[in-house]
């Protein structure tokens, strides 16, 4: 594992550290790891199957569960089974290419995951502060513009990304001191000044995690309010209950993330260790929280989980 000193404009390829100091616990770690990996798979896939056999799901708030599914899917799978390798097989090298193309796909779905979870905001601020308007303002052709929005969004804004990258010198090294390809740990290893790039990814980051931010909290604002104001204690119990979910997936999602953004921003003095275990937490905590809370909290996914399982066994 010789480090790379010549200046290359693009490497064959680094070499992933994993997580520095504690690479003899990698085994013990990656087992936990490959367990939320299994659920978040077989989770989001119960949900999609589920969803799309059963008609009467086909309501807004299931078609942006759907989307969110399919993002949790991509996200987890662009990480975990390349995390895995690392952490059993020693499988430490990852192509240049390989390595930008992993990095895409985890800023731009992660951009995507906190699009639909301001999607399903609107669409609970809907269902509560304007029940009687609720399908005619989500139609399945204003969620489908929702979805493509949220969807080119995230391509849009990273998409520079592994391009600018592309173009940088490489000359100090080209071991990555992370468990994959994450965009600030790659940036330090060019060998030019690179403010600029930072600056724009953070300023990216920070521009739409600040935007969806604001917009849920202020949602959930408008619903708590309209909530409180039911005359039946039972109606709003079973509303709290609902947004109840949400809410708590979403704090998961924006903490760890806003932990993550403020270490590279400030923390310099932040143990590597801490800092790369919340990152591997803000993509694999999310996609296995979801079908859990969404699934079993749901009570039409629920059921008919329960209904397709009882009639396999019968």
């Amino acid at each position: 594992m010789e480090p790379a000193n010549k200046s290359e404009i693009s490497p064959n390829s680094f070499l992933l550290m994993g997580i520095p100091g504690l690479e003899h616990l990698h085994v013990w770690i990656g087992i936990p790891f490959c367990s939320m990996y299994v659920v978040a798979v077989v989770g989001n896939v119960t949900i999609l199957a589920v969803v799309r056999a059963e008609r009467s799901l086909h309501e807004p708030m299931f078609l942006f569960l759907c989307m969110l599914s399919v993002t949790d899917l991509v996200l987890s799978t662009s990480t975990l089974p390349r995390m895995l390798c690392l952490f059993w097989l020693g499988a430490h090298h990852i192509a240049f290419d390989a390595c930008l193309a992993q990095m895409f796909f985890i800023h731009s779905f992660t951009a995507m995951e906190s699009g639909f979870f301001l999607a399903m905001a609107i669409d609970r601020y809907v269902a509560i502060c304007e029940p009687l308007r609720h399908a005619m303002v989500l139609t399945h052709s204003r969620i489908a513009q929702m979805g493509a929005a949220v969807l080119v969004r995230g391509v849009a804004f990273f998409s520079p990304h592994p391009i600018l990258l592309k173009q940088l010198p490489y000359c100090r090294t080209r071991i990555i001191a992370h468990t994959y390809c994450e965009f600030m740990a790659v940036v330090k290893l060019a060998c030019v000044d690179t403010g600029a790039t930072k600056r724009y990814s953070l300023s990216v980051a920070s521009v739409i995690g600040s935007c969806d931010g604001f917009f849920i909290v202020f949602s959930y604002v408008l619903i708590l309010r309209a909530v409180f104001r039911l005359p039946s204690r039972e109606a709003r119990l079973k509303a709290l209950g609902t947004c109840g979910s949400h809410v708590c997936v979403i704090l998961v999602f924006y903490s760890t993330a806003v932990f993550t953004f403020l270490t590279h921003r400030f923390g310099h003095n932040v143990p590597p260790q801490i800092h790369i275990f919340i990152a591997n937490m803000y993509l694999l905590v999310p996609p296995f929280l979801n079908p859990i809370v969404y699934g079993v909290r749901t009570k039409k996914i629920r059921e008919r989980v329960l209904s397709s399982l009882r009639a396999k066994v019968v």
